[in-house]
């Protein structure tokens, strides 16, 4: 069956760096596209970071450009997330996502189950 499995959460100081992985299995990874999304208390779930499945496309929320890295690696079957200069704002449930391209008769969506990061001092 399909899983996302995300992990690399936790603390860390305002400036600081962390990275997310997403694990994914039980569909053809290479073909889909994967995103990370974000959700704050009282907030409604964001879009962060996006890759596409074989080209590699990325695409970026505003508030994280410069800043975070999306990157996949379609052997492993893994999609992170390179986080640098943390700010207090992105403190957030960080959950990954995979969409099925167009071209699939059925599209498919699934998530994670989402990982924790909290930036404080």
């Amino acid at each position: 069956q399909v899983q996302l499995v995300e992990s690399g959460g936790g603390l860390v100081q305002p400036g600081g760096s962390l990275r997310l992985s997403c694990a994914a299995s039980g569909f053809i990874f290479r073909n889909y596209a994967m995103s990370w999304y974000r959700q704050a208390p009282g907030k409604e779930r964001e879009l962060v970071a996006t890759i596409t499945g074989t080209e590699r496309s990325t695409n970026y929320a505003d508030s994280v450009k410069g800043r975070f890295a999306i990157s996949r690696d379609n052997i492993k079957n893994t999609v992170y997330l390179q986080m640098n200069s943390l700010k207090p704002e992105d403190t957030a449930v960080y959950y990954c996502n995979a969409l099925a391209p167009t071209w699939y008769s059925k599209r498919n969506a699934y998530w994670g189950q989402g990982t924790q990061v909290t930036v404080s001092s």
